[in-house]
């Protein structure tokens, strides 16, 4: 089959490429473009470690064709920091809080958590952890994760109040 000509944009820098079309957007970001922040876990879109934004909402990439993510506005781990030198607030509240451990799910928790704060600013804890239900964490615990992602909303709460 024919490689088809897309445009991703991809952490805000436009790309260029001829993929097949039965890749995933998962496999492109890794190989192709060298993001391999997004992780593939189990490659049917269960455990969440593939989780990137396009459009501001979070999806499985490895159940998502590259095709389908031509000219649209895509996020990964490595695009969510606003410099090299700085983490989200979200990234800092995984740290502050232990919420990594071997950090395989990390990417996906922090991109779901993105999602979840830009909808709702102040979740409850049950809102938390129904926004984390498509991930999953196989060494850390859940409790550490919610936890974190309540302290970035606090943070991100108290810093657009400031503003």
């Amino acid at each position: 089959m024919a490689k088809q000509n897309i445009e991703l944009i991809v952490n805000g820098d436009r790309y260029e490429l001829a993929v097949e079309p039965w890749r995933t957007l998962a496999d492109v970001l890794r190989e192709d473009l060298r993001l391999t922040g997004t992780k593939i876990g189990c490659a049917q879109g269960d455990c969440g470690a593939c989780t990137v934004l396009m459009d501001g909402r979070s999806i499985s990439s490895c159940l998502t064709l590259a095709v389908e993510a031509h000219q649209r506005d895509i996020t990964t781990i490595e695009g969510l920091s606003p410099s090299p030198d700085k983490l989200h607030p979200i990234q800092e509240a995984f740290v502050q809080h232990g919420a990594v451990q071997c950090g395989y799910c990390t990417p996906g928790m922090v991109l779901a958590a993105k999602h979840l704060l830009d909808a709702n600013p102040e979740p409850s804890e049950a809102e938390i952890r129904q926004g984390l239900s498509g991930n999953l964490c196989r060494c850390t615990g859940y409790n550490k994760i919610v936890d974190a992602i309540g302290a970035a909303a606090k943070k991100l709460s108290d810093a657009g109040k400031e503003a």
